[in-house]
């Protein structure tokens, strides 16, 4: 098994809906910056894999013809909002088992404003199961899906051990002090607690408006090789993927009736414990993380799902300041999705980008300062967690 670099990686800043390019476009700027990051053309690629959510099929290959047309398989990846992951996932698999030496991961995503809905309303939706389950945990069918599914899985959080609605408030204000540093985010405004927890409640006593993610538009690509590929090509081999792992839904998930099981506590737990397994480490290791934010709530129950802290111990855990610079690690040193944005294509390749900077000592006044070992989550419900860890070498 080929040990793999990951030899370039490039993103374009993220958008509002409406004032984007088209998605060709986006996704070729972002090739761009990630062959020109890698110090290659697109001819060294051998496989291609194109993540994204709402597009038509083959919109991988519209994607990538624009910037070359070479005959390599492309592959369209779609798994919902792990897709960029997903798509990292299987050019990693193609590059470790020696199939290929070297391959692209590229994700994108043109989005509508609003609140994410189905696009196919003449056949059974991936989702019934998790609307099912959410309508008998917590009810308010008055308020979006999305909003109930982690709103709900935070609340099962405050139930169980007291934690306060303050807690998630910390949580949003610290991403956006994060993102006044990011060029690349959507929000740079550095909001407070108290801005948090004063902006348009969406569910009383649950979540308000700021502790959500803005849906936008985006695209961003990593270029995976051997490491004979990367000394063959004079390629700085100094991140590697050290372990990956991605897991689905079990029996748990509904039969737990617990909303952090719907949104994939248990996912993310299993695929946290193969990486560190694999990694031979564990989470006391890692130095810096990006991970799914989608909703303040599963910011806090995911530092618990991965390990960063103790089941019952988030509220402690931001309360010290144990999840930002200064602290035990930095969580979303981008910003994360609550202020860069979440192009669902294209988030978990904006995750690599950000993490690879970090390893390389190149994230400018983001940097965290002797960062060796990088971890890296995206969930996508429906489902499927993708958890990777990057150590420089």
């Amino acid at each position: 098994m080929s040990k793999v670099v990951v030899a370039g990686v490039g993103m374009i800043p993220f958008v509002k809906p409406g004032v984007n390019k088209p998605y060709p476009e986006m996704a070729a700027a972002a090739l761009a910056a990630a062959f020109a990051d890698a110090g290659l053309d697109y001819g060294a690629v051998k496989q291609a894999y194109a993540g994204y959510v709402y597009g038509d099929s083959t919109a991988g290959q519209r994607a990538l013809y624009g910037y070359g047309m070479t005959g390599i398989p492309v592959f369209n990846v779609n798994n919902n909002c792990s897709t960029g992951s997903s798509a990292l996932f299987l050019a990693r698999q193609a590059v470790e088992s020696g199939a290929v030496d070297c391959a692209l991961a590229l994700g994108f995503e043109q989005m509508n404003p609003g609140a994410l809905g189905a696009m196919f309303h003449d056949r059974p939706s991936p989702f019934e199961p998790f609307d099912v389950a959410t309508d008998e945990i917590v009810g308010h069918a008055e308020i979006p899906l999305a909003l109930r599914y982690f709103g709900g899985a935070g609340l099962a959080h405050m139930q169980e051990f007291g934690t306060p609605l303050e807690t998630f408030a910390k949580i949003r204000a610290k991403a956006s002090r994060h993102a006044a540093n990011n060029p690349m985010s959507l929000f740079r405004n550095v909001v407070t607690t108290e801005d948090v927890l004063a902006s348009t409640v969406m569910w009383p006593g649950v979540m308000t408006k700021l502790m959500a993610c803005p849906p936008t538009c985006g695209a961003a690509a990593a270029i995976l090789c051997s490491e004979d590929f990367a000394k063959k090509h004079g390629i700085d081999a100094s991140v590697r993927i050290g372990a990956q792992a991605m897991t689905t839904d079990t029996p748990k998930t509904f039969e737990a009736h617990d909303m952090r099981e719907v949104v994939g506590f248990s996912m993310a737990r299993e695929a946290a414990r193969q990486v560190y397994e694999a990694a031979g480490i564990g989470p006391e290791d890692v130095d810096v993380v990006e991970l799914h934010d989608c909703f303040a709530h599963n910011e806090l129950i995911t530092y618990e799902a991965i390990g960063l802290c103790p089941i019952g111990g988030a509220q402690k855990f931001v309360d010290e300041g144990d999840n930002t610079y200064g602290g035990r690690y930095v969580t979303n040193p981008s910003g994360g999705l609550l202020s860069k944005g979440h192009p669902l294509g294209a988030t978990g390749l904006a995750q690599c980008t950000e993490l690879v900077q970090q390893l390389r000592g190149t994230a400018d006044k983001r940097q965290v300062e002797g960062a060796r070992v990088a971890l890296q989550h995206n969930l996508g419900l429906g489902g499927a967690c993708v958890v990777t860890l990057y150590e420089r070498v």
